[in-house]
């Protein structure tokens, strides 16, 4: 299918930050899509968070099986838009690699802990991955991604202010302008829309699953008693799973469909010429209605009381904090104890760069890595 003219051309890319021959046989953004499915990284997420930690069922999401679930939503959606649905793909499977254990507790955690030290942001982690911390090629550190996909994993939640740029980030664009005031390309607009798709939609599941609430305390959110009408009127006296499913389903498809009502309304108002018109415009051209935008609002403040802040998840993101900050004190006390590699960067280290290596190492672990370091460490037995 001959791609729109706002789409990314992986024939017209502005390249890598060290240049690279070309694949006989893949696109650039292919070859980004494949270096990040076979790093270390993204394997990691097999066994990282994303609400329910590792040991409490298998059929919960993780981030790997969400990353999944976005790149599926961000190919669909560029598909129908006529984008580079690979750079798209690219963009959803490297969107949560830095993210720590125990998710957004683990980052709490470690964001507190590195406050003196310029904090902790797995946005920002992710880039660092990306371009410095996977070690997998002999004549640079990181993967070097092309131009493309690196603004898209900085920008997928739009323009980042001179004033308020992280450091890791000024520091690289210093060496690989990514213009990071402006939009992001339409692949990585995409991508970030069908990150909330994705777990708006999955966190219900998951959620009713593991039974923090029930489907008849769903029906006060609009958007999801529609959903599951339309499941129940689909396959009356369905199972109640098969229903959950074909609510979900729904709901997906419901959103999937507005972004790309939406996203065409926005295109036909600006006609871009090219991507870099597209760029320079005022406003993301992805995007939800309003309409649906409130009823998606509605559904996440739904997921905040009932999930989010449930006793029961709330106590497990608490232990996996104490988790974190008490292996990060420890290890900066004892940068010796760090593993070969590891080590050997903190020796010598300033403070501000020891504590870094130290997060970077523990940002590194999977859940059950970081429980199981935790009770080598203090001899304990905590299973949370």
């Amino acid at each position: 299918m001959r791609s729109a003219p706002y789409a990314c051309k992986p024939d017209q890319s502005h390249g890598r930050l060290y240049p690279e021959p070309a694949s006989a046989t893949r696109t650039v953004f292919q070859r980004d899509r494949d270096r990040i499915i076979h790093c270390t990284a993204f394997r990691r997420l097999m066994h990282k968070t994303q609400v329910f930690v590792y040991h409490e069922g298998d059929h919960y999401r993780t981030r790997l099986t969400h990353s999944l679930e976005v790149a599926q939503i961000a190919r669909s959606i560029s598909r129908v838009l006529a984008l580079d649905e690979d750079l798209a793909e690219a963009l959803a499977l490297a969107h949560d690699l830095g993210h720590p254990p125990f998710g957004h507790a683990g980052e709490d955690a470690l964001n507190q802990a590195m406050a003196d030290f310029g904090g902790f942001d797995h946005n920002v982690q992710t880039l660092r991955i990306l371009t410095r911390l996977e070690a997998r090629y002999p004549a640079f550190d990181g993967l070097n991604l092309t131009w493309e996909t690196l603004e898209g994993v900085v920008k997928h939640n739009g323009p980042i202010a001179q004033d308020a740029t992280p450091p890791a980030i000024a520091a690289y664009v210093a060496r690989h302008d990514l213009e990071i005031a402006s939009h992001a390309g339409l692949e990585a607009q995409v991508a970030g829309l069908a990150d909330d798709i994705a777990y708006d939609n999955h966190d219900m599941d998951d959620g009713l699953r593991a039974g923090l609430f029930t489907v008849a305390e769903l029906t006060d959110v609009p958007i999801a008693r529609d959903a599951f009408a339309h499941a129940e009127q689909a396959a009356a006296g369905a199972h109640p799973s098969r229903l959950v499913h074909g609510a979900v389903r729904h709901m997906i498809g419901a959103m999937v469909g507005d972004v790309i009502a939406e996203t065409e309304r926005r295109l036909s108002q600006a006609q871009p010429a090219d991507a870099a018109a597209l760029r320079a415009l005022d406003r993301p051209m992805a995007a939800v209605s309003e309409a649906m935008a409130a009823r998606q609002s509605e559904l996440k403040t739904f997921l905040a009381e009932h999930m989010y802040r449930h006793p029961r998840v709330t106590a497990k993101r608490d232990a996996a904090r104490g988790v974190l900050q008490e292996l990060f004190g420890y290890y900066r006390g004892e940068l010796q104890r760090l593993p070969d590699g590891w080590r050997e960067a903190a020796r010598g280290a300033d403070e501000p760069r020891a504590a870094r290596i130290v997060a970077d190492y523990i940002a590194g672990m999977t859940d059950r890595y970081a429980i199981a370091e935790y009770n080598r460490v203090f001899e304990d037995a905590l299973e949370i």
